[in-house]
């Protein structure tokens, strides 16, 4: 099955083999006109010529920035995001404004918040509060921009509180009764996958509320084709029922990236 949605490269997990600020030239040399990052910064505030550096790498390759993650502590690692984590409140406050000025100036609109994982000795109660509370905080930090805030299920961490779709649909629910629209799903097909979700029947009933969709084959996260997700079936069937969106191609390469892509064709 064939379909027309656009591709944006996860600069975070492809082109790896290269120091970071050369990844979107090199996405843009393999043929693709978009490219997205997690938090590419160690720091929640990091220091202004890094940020110029990485916007400027951006600008240089002629591509656009489509997606950021806000600050999310150690990823890969033992966080998964900051949103619920009661110590670190004011450390992802303080990144708001960073991704603000990021996204004014590279026109980026998708902003994924990731949840974070139980904290052992507290309340979960208290970090769903929390999780709350920031991410409406985020959503009308980037509502000046045109942006959205991506909530996201995924799989790896026994703790992390949201795995499946509906969990994550459940919690943008929140978000919007809590007065923020700007917020939707980020539907990772793999994530979704590996937690046991029909990833089909998601695609048919929430496409057309996705935020985003990003893509890696399942098990192994590797490029489509190394595994039995049926990717190019999901896709067209998500175009069916509405996404409209681009999708982000968030897979771990078995062989180098420049190679990797050969199932596009």
């Amino acid at each position: 099955m064939s379909h027309a949605l656009g591709y944006t490269v996860n600069c975070s997990l492809l082109f790896t083999e290269l120091p970071l600020n050369e990844r979107p030239q090199a996405a843009r040399d393999a043929g693709f006109h978009a490219v997205e990052f997690w938090w590419p910064f160690e720091e929640a505030t990091p220091p202004q010529d890094e940020v110029d550096a990485f916007v400027a790498a951006v600008d240089a390759a002629g591509v656009r920035l489509s997606g950021l993650n806000f600050f999310a502590g150690a990823l890969p690692g033992p966080d998964r995001g900051v949103l619920s984590q009661p110590a670190r409140g004011a450390e992802f406050l303080a990144n708001l404004d960073v991704v603000a000025r990021i996204a004014e100036r590279t026109g980026t609109t998708g902003f994924n918040a990731l949840y974070g994982r139980r904290l052992p000795g507290v309340d979960p109660a208290e970090q769903d509060r929390l999780a709350l509370e920031n991410t409406v905080a985020a959503a009308q930090a980037v509502a000046k921009v045109g942006g959205t805030v991506l909530v996201e299920p995924i799989s790896g961490a026994d703790d992390y509180p949201l795995k499946t779709a509906a969990e994550g649909l459940a919690f943008v629910a929140k978000v919007k009764e809590a007065g923020a629209d700007n917020v939707a799903l980020l539907a990772d097909f793999f994530h979704l996958a590996v937690n046991g979700d029909d990833v089909a029947a998601v695609v048919r009933a929430h496409a057309a509320e996705f935020g985003h969709i990003q893509i890696a084959d399942a098990p192994g996260r590797g490029e489509p084709g190394t595994g039995e997700l049926p990717v190019h079936e999901l896709l067209a069937s998500a175009e069916a029922h509405g996404y409209r969106g681009l999708v982000g191609l968030e897979y771990k390469p078995t062989v180098p990236t420049h190679e990797s892509f050969g199932w596009l064709h």
